[in-house]
């Protein structure tokens, strides 16, 4: 448990310290999800929701915002875990070679990537409802909540695979540009096809717009998402595995506490430093 809090804090801390994130949090949010409520017009329009075949009323810049503010979690999250693991990797096979135990490093990615979805998924819930009032804004934060952890952890398997920064940065946006882009009832004629219900978020957009717009709540959708972050959250296991699996393999046990050690012989400057 020690050391699962050590690993976590430093894990926090490095999420902090990641500025470009932390200004998309404060800046990027509220702007996509007030040019959604600005710039597309508030007629009321009727679309049908996928997942149960109700039709549903929403005006068009509410039902934009939705679809922004899922686009804003997704990047948001998905570019920090992703910066966060691609700048450690180095890091990570050091502690695991010393000794550290991977499952800990690992948790606390994960806790990590918890905090960072539940602190955006909530702030961009509460820049919604200062233009409307969603019908159930906790199952919409959840709902943001959920797809954000999926991308999280899509971000933690290209940030332990992709050799470059800039090729995993590309695929996180375009992966949800790509994904949310076809599940928007008012842009696309195709939101409704079976090849969307395959997409990442598929779940959550399903369960974001019931919240918003009815007193349904779709735990179906809720769970899809969460098979799909249970399958990404496999994948960055293996994946981080496979990262570490030299700095494991064919070492030996690092020496338990209070093993005699070796002294150095003489006694100078250039001894005291290896001792």
């Amino acid at each position: 448990m020690a050391r699962f809090v050590l690993a976590t804090r430093f894990a926090a801390v490095e999420q902090v310290r990641n500025q470009f994130a932390m200004a998309l949090v404060i800046l990027f949010v509220p702007l996509w999800i007030s040019l959604g409520q600005f710039m597309i017009v508030d007629v009321r329009v009727s679309f049908r929701l996928w997942a149960t075949g109700q039709n549903l009323i929403a005006a068009g810049n509410e039902l934009t915002q939705i679809s922004g503010a899922l686009n804003a979690v997704t990047l948001i999250v998905g570019f920090a875990m992703f910066s966060a693991t691609f700048s450690s990797g180095t890091f990570d096979r050091r502690l695991a070679m010393a000794g550290y135990p991977r499952p800990q490093l690992l948790l606390a990615k994960v806790a990590s990537l918890i905090l960072a979805s539940a602190v955006v998924s909530g702030y961009a819930t509460a820049v919604m409802c200062v233009y409307w009032s969603p019908r159930q804004p906790g199952v919409l934060a959840l709902s943001l909540f959920s797809a954000a952890m999926t991308y999280g952890t899509v971000g933690v398997v290209l940030g332990t695979v992709v050799r470059r920064e800039l090729e995993g940065t590309f695929l996180i946006v375009m992966i949800s540009v790509i994904d949310l882009a076809l599940q928007n009832p008012i842009a696309s004629k195709g939101a409704g096809s079976a090849m969307v219900r395959l997409l990442p978020s598929y779940g959550a957009m399903q369960s974001a717009s019931a919240a918003g717009f009815s007193h349904s709540v779709l735990l179906s959708c809720l769970g899809v998402q969460l098979a799909w972050f249970t399958g990404a959250a496999a994948l960055s296991l293996l994946a981080f595995r496979w990262r570490t699996r030299s700095a494991v393999t064919g070492q030996s046990p690092p020496p338990t506490q209070g093993a005699p050690c070796s002294l150095p012989t003489a006694r100078g400057p250039e001894s005291t430093i290896r001792n």
